[in-house]
């Protein structure tokens, strides 16, 4: 029994042992997958005008201009509800509106015209000195936002359907449940920290998101294949044994790689802004999570699912 722990510490196997942990990071990926699901229950997604429909106005102006002073003079227009925000410390703001709904969608279209010309000219006589620009204006009507929610949602979900048979065939159903898992964890918590920044989903985020998918399964694939090369060349050993020794393997390869991503995203953040901004905080905080989920959340569940299995068999 010495000469194998010897041999083990001398092979890899002791410099980490993340095995020997997986009760307390699973119960508490489970708190905070939970604590996730909860809030995105009750505080629901702030979708951008993208989903919800809308339009969005972005103007940037030459001269300072403090956003009290656009939202009194957004608020003097007859267009309902107008929600004004800044975007960084560069002068530049974005405005949103919902917009009357007419009878037929010829009355609508006009009604919003009018809105957007009414807010323009607001906007032009107010701050005329200040010198606005106003970059671009986007509609999107009620009906269309409501089609791509519904396109965007069904996307996540076939794209982790799909996942879940490409990891079956590419392996065994041993990984599959792993795998899909820690794709669900790793959305589902990055979702909830994006809400909670008070941020809006939109397209863009939603893109963002599926990339996370990918680059996370990545990850998890060379994880999962590392195991695999394990467990051959180890036959007599604990699958734990298996799982360790490949993660120990592994573990410095993928946050070299997912390193690199977490520098790109970062400097994404803190030098554009906008909705580049908004996708690089997302990939950030995915790819973060997804190096953690791929350890102890992809590989216990490959144990679990063993463990499973042999007690049936027996």
């Amino acid at each position: 029994m010495s000469k194998t722990k010897k041999n083990n510490h001398a092979d890899g196997y002791g410099r980490f042992d993340f095995v020997g942990k997986i009760g307390f990071f699973g119960g508490f990926s489970l708190i905070l997958t939970t604590a996730a699901l909860i809030y995105l229950a009750v505080a629901g997604i702030n979708y951008g005008i993208d989903f919800r429909g809308g339009t969005e106005m972005q103007i940037k102006f030459n001269e300072p201009v403090s956003i009290n002073q656009i939202r009194a003079a957004v608020g003097e227009v007859n267009i309902g509800e107008v929600g004004v925000q800044s975007i960084g410390d560069t002068n530049e703001y974005v405005i949103r509106f919902q917009g009357a709904q007419g009878k037929t969608d010829k009355e609508t279209n006009d009604i919003l015209n009018r809105s957007i010309d009414d807010l323009k000219n607001k906007i032009q006589t107010t701050f005329a000195a200040q010198g606005p620009d106003f970059r671009r204006v986007d509609t999107v009507g009620p009906q269309v936002g409501a089609e791509l929610k519904r396109n965007g949602l069904l996307a996540l979900f076939y794209c982790l359907l799909l996942i879940l048979v490409y990891v079956a065939f590419r392996f065994d159903y041993n990984y599959s449940p792993g795998a899909v898992v820690c794709l669900f964890h790793d959305v589902v918590i990055t979702l909830a920290i994006y809400g909670l920044t008070g941020k809006e989903v939109n397209i863009p985020i939603l893109a963002a998101l599926l990339t996370l998918i990918g680059l996370s399964l990545n990850d998890t694939i060379v994880v999962f294949d590392r195991i695999r090369e394990t467990a051959h060349k180890y036959k007599r050993e604990g699958f734990a044994y298996v799982i360790n020794r490949a993660i120990n393997d592994m573990v410095g390869r993928t946050i070299i790689t997912a390193g690199t991503v977490i520098i790109s995203a970062v400097s994404l953040y803190i030098f554009a802004d906008g909705v580049v901004s908004d996708i690089a905080f997302t990939i950030f905080v995915g790819v973060t999570f997804g190096i953690y989920s791929s350890i102890y959340v992809a590989a216990p569940l490959i144990l679990f699912v063993d463990k499973l299995r042999s007690k049936n068999a027996a």
